[in-house]
């Protein structure tokens, strides 16, 4: 080894050791006489001292050192002077007196300062990403990814979990996104694709017997990228024979809450996990995956709402529609351009617009409500009777805000959802350190296609509806329940599983109703309706997203700022200038012509 400690290791304990270290320059200061180095490693800074008096050679070399040089030096450890301590630094109380160094690799200047944790454009940091990664913040959220996916492994190892690989070249099959194909050299006109998770393939290992079964297993997903989307990511892929729903959510609430224990004690768990219904979660906060540090509940205002004669509450409703609602706490005095604000928010979410009704910042309870007190343009077409039931509705006191949309049921679920979640947000209404993680149960199994009328699988198609609902599959399908559920945390969906489907009856009946006719379902899924034939044991499992946990853990805002070289918006890979032109040989060795647009 070129070094026999690294440099955040050092401390009192150290003092008159002869040590070797090697790393990065971090700073370079130069006092008078002496040339002071803080140099770096992974495990940290320590300061370097070279002194003309102890070695003239060192201190020269040390004079052509600057920032990001890779050096190594050898010395001895020594206390600081008094007064000169730096308390910020886990080394601070010592520094190293060089005896020997060496430069090993100069550096040119970094096209952004590494030693300084500033705002830099992300194009410019993915391009340069190797330098990127040598920031503190950066190698900090690595090491935690390490740490978390090593917990995982322990935990499961020690549950009988077998850890066991599978392909990442497979048969392309419908699972609800667009599968990356790659195209077969020794096989034209055929293609594998790349796994959007390992589903169908747990389910053999479990035909296999194998019985527990887990991976830390790469997926792919030709979709539009987003803050906790990739087109390739990182999930926990697991699987058990055997077992029951409650089974598999116990042992994820076990695992999470032992996890978040170990690796970040600081934070802050509601025990045990809540679990909510689908539907009740849709009528609480309009989306399956809710933020539950805070409440701002939705409210259904579509009754009174009925009775006024505002017009666009009247149509709304006459059209089949809803009109639901939030209170913005202590927001009565929004100014004009505020509500302008989040009108073009829901707007822009395909909202035909936001009502606010403002209740003066008087003081006193919603009895003394007038109609004076309320600021809205919909007031004249409201009775002072139903603003009040409105805002009792919406648990709103005065000096509130109350934020009312009107629309299709979707569209004013997922527009309301998102206001939500900017106003808890905005009022500072989630606790930082709170980590609210919850399962989603109760899904449907199916949603029907408004375009087209078939019906497609809530989660995929290889979730077993409920026991007493199977003989709904034939007579109301939208009726169906699927033993689904969903893992969610701070306003993230991280996981989601299901019991499966394991009989060959069930599957194919159910593979009739997605509409994929006898001959389709025998080309695509046969080698599981084969495997189902040979004593499928009763299965279950859950996928969790690696990538998304470790951002929640390292209180980051997108996923990209916990993967070593992930792709940018645009699904491009700056560092390596991914996805890139390929010679005509290599196209004609796979048997493929690019086609002019």
């Amino acid at each position: 080894m070129l070094k026999t400690h690294s440099c955040g290791e050092l401390n009192k304990k150290h003092v008159g050791a002869k040590v070797t270290l090697a790393g990065w320059v971090d700073r370079r200061r130069d006092h008078g006489g002496l040339t002071f180095i803080d140099l770096r490693d992974r495990e940290g800074i320590v300061q370097v001292v070279f002194n003309p008096e102890t070695s003239k050679v060192c201190h020269e070399i040390a004079s052509e050192m600057r920032n990001e040089y890779v050096v190594s030096i050898s010395g001895e450890v020594a206390l600081r002077p008094p007064g000169t301590e730096n308390p910020q630094l886990p080394t601070g109380e010592i520094e190293v007196i060089v005896q020997n160094t060496t430069i090993l690799n100069p550096s040119r200047t970094p096209p952004f300062y590494i030693n300084e944790d500033t705002e830099v454009e992300e194009s410019l940091r993915l391009k340069y990403r190797y330098l990127d990664l040598r920031r503190a913040r950066m190698q900090k959220n690595l090491i935690l990814r390490h740490r978390v996916v090593k917990f995982i492994r322990d935990f499961l190892d020690t549950r009988e979990f077998i850890e066991v690989e599978t392909p990442v070249l497979i048969k392309s099959t419908p699972e609800g996104a667009r599968d990356y194909l790659v195209p077969s050299r020794l096989h034209p006109g055929k293609f594998y694709a790349l796994p959007q998770s390992p589903q169908q393939l747990k389910q053999l290992l479990m035909v296999a017997g194998l019985e527990k079964y887990f991976q830390i297993a790469r997926c792919f997903r030709d979709e539009d990228t987003r803050a906790d989307r990739q087109p390739e990511f990182t999930q926990l892929d697991l699987e058990m024979s055997f077992v029951e729903e409650e089974d598999i959510l116990n042992l994820i609430e076990e695992l999470l809450t032992s996890m978040v224990e170990a690796i970040k004690p600081e934070l802050r768990l509601i025990k045990p996990f809540p679990r909510l219904s689908y539907t009740e979660a849709m009528e609480r906060y309009g989306t399956d995956k809710p933020d539950l540090r805070f409440g701002l509940e939705v409210g259904d205002l579509s009754d009174i709402a009925a009775q006024s004669s505002f017009s666009v509450f009247r149509s709304a409703i006459a059209e089949g529609g809803k009109v639901k609602g939030i209170c913005a706490p202590g927001c009565a005095n929004y100014t004009r351009s505020q509500l302008n604000e989040l009108n073009k928010l829901v707007q822009s979410l395909g909202g035909g617009g936001l009502l606010t009704i403002s209740l003066s910042n008087s003081a006193g309870s919603l009895d003394d409500l007038t109609l004076e007190m309320i600021r809205s343009v919909a007031a004249k077409y409201l009775t002072l009777d139903q603003v009040k039931e409105m805002a009792k509705r919406l648990g709103a006191n005065m000096g509130d805000l109350l934020l009312v949309i009107a629309g299709e049921h979707k569209l004013v679920d997922m527009a309301l959802s998102e206001l939500r979640q900017k106003m808890g947000h905005r009022l500072k209404l989630a606790e930082p350190e709170l980590f609210a993680f919850a399962f989603i149960v109760d899904f449907p199994l199916l949603e029907q296609d408004k375009e087209t009328g078939r019906w497609e699988p809530m989660h995929h198609p290889f979730t077993a509806p409920r026991d007493e609902d199977v003989p709904l599959l034939d007579s109301a399908p939208e009726k169906v329940r699927g033993k689904h559920y969903d893992f969610i945390c701070n306003g993230y969906e991280i996981g989601g599983g299901s019991l499966r489907i394991y009989t060959n009856e069930l599957q194919r009946k159910l593979f009739r109703l997605l509409g994929y006719s006898d001959g389709e379902v025998e080309e695509l899924f046969g080698h599981l309706l084969e495997a189902f034939k040979y004593g499928a044991p009763p299965h279950g499992g859950i996928a969790l997203g690696i990538d998304r946990i470790v951002m929640l853990l390292a209180g980051e805002e997108t996923i990209r700022e916990v993967i070593a070289f992930p792709k940018n918006q645009s699904a491009a890979d700056l560092t390596f200038n991914a996805p890139s032109p390929v010679t005509e040989e290599q196209l004609a060795a796979l048997h493929l012509r690019l086609r002019e647009e």
